[in-house]
């Protein structure tokens, strides 16, 4: 395993903001830590990168323990070998680019021929060394951007952490940016850790994502089964567009009843662990299709429900509609140009209705 953190804690006083929790990753993976702010993530971060203190709990990189309070491990953060993108792109104004990418070399008191072909090596990834001369001034946010990317390379590192480094990029650079970390993440072959609070990051970069909230892990692995198969309520809120339609059980494991009397069949009963738990059901918007009131769809098992749409937002590849569905308001993205007000129907497969447990804390 490249990283493996365990019973991580953290605290500051007597608040404690990450709560003994443990995930590995392997050579080569890229896993999100993906959550609101506030949940932990980016302590998590420093904490693996050494630049904050965790106060229980273990954390090794390649095999070697760095962090183990218990037993007085605490490997400074400059001897851990982490490369580490920050929110900022942290680049001195007044040295070149390549002065900049040089930086973490010069003070290892590396020798000048040697970084010069070490920063020659980061700059050909990222595609910068005709650039090399230039100050940041002279560059957009792109390639400040870039340049933070080879600067976090250029020694090799064990692992590459990234702190939430799109968030100043706009949203056409950002989308470019993301292909550009993940192919040099391939192409290095080291585990990563990506933290974002951004789902689509998370969910279109990752080979396998972490959701946290509060503190605690909520959730993980791969993007798709958190999507289509979210363990909570958070989980199914947080990760991508969602809605929930309240229902109570039936005699039929597989029939939930709305609170208007609306019958709803799902593909699965719900799950073992959340027996006599509150539930509700999910839809996602993408999952629905809303057609007239006056052309209801044939009977082919999906489901199939009256709404009335209350509300259109057109978003150009679609339209988001919130409509008023079996006592609740369910969103539903249609290509459909539909009437404000008008009269619906809405129909969704068992397959697409997640029963959901939830807290009534």
């Amino acid at each position: 395993m490249s990283i493996v953190v365990k019973d991580l804690v953290k605290s500051y006083g007597s608040n404690k903001v990450v709560h003994a929790i443990s995930f590995s990753l392997e050579q080569g993976e890229f896993v999100g830590l993906l959550g609101p702010s506030g949940c932990g993530k980016t302590t998590t971060l420093r904490c693996i990168a050494g630049l904050e203190d965790a106060n229980g709990g273990t954390i090794s990189i390649e095999g070697e323990v760095v962090s183990d309070p218990a037993n007085g491990i605490m490997r400074p953060a400059h001897s851990r070998n982490v490369g580490m993108v920050f929110q900022s792109y942290a680049i001195w104004p007044h040295m070149t680019v390549a002065q900049n990418v040089g930086f973490p070399l010069t003070i290892r008191k590396m020798g000048k021929k040697e970084v010069a072909e070490r920063v020659d090596w980061a700059l050909g990834i990222v595609g910068m060394q005709e650039l090399a001369a230039r100050l940041p001034s002279q560059l957009s946010g792109g390639q400040q951007q870039r340049v933070a990317l080879a600067r976090a390379v250029v020694g090799q590192p064990r692992v590459l952490l990234f702190d939430e480094p799109l968030s100043n990029l706009d949203a056409k650079l950002r989308d470019a940016t993301r292909a550009e970390i993940r192919r040099l993440q391939r192409q290095l072959n080291i585990a990563a850790i990506y933290v974002t609070h951004d789902q689509a990051e998370a969910l279109s970069m990752s080979d396998r994502v972490i959701v946290m909230d509060r503190g605690h892990i909520m959730q993980e692995g791969p993007p798709k089964d958190l999507y289509r198969r979210p363990a909570n309520r958070f989980v199914a809120d947080f990760v991508g567009v969602a809605s929930f339609v309240e229902v109570m059980p039936t005699d039929d494991s597989l029939a939930w009843r709305t609170p208007d009397g609306t019958t709803i069949r799902v593909a699965e009963p719900a799950p073992a662990t959340s027996a006599g738990g509150a539930m509700q059901l999910m839809v996602r918007p993408e999952a629905a299709l809303l057609s007239p009131a006056s052309a209801a769809p044939a009977g082919d098992g999906r489901n199939v429900l009256p709404g009335r749409i209350v509300e259109a937002s057109y978003l150009g590849s679609h339209t988001e509609y919130v409509v008023e569905m079996g006592g609740s308001r369910v969103r539903i993205h249609s290509g459909d140009d539909l009437e404000h007000e008008s009269d619906v129907i809405v129909s969704f497969a068992p397959t697409d209705a997640q029963l959901i447990p939830i807290s009534r804390d």
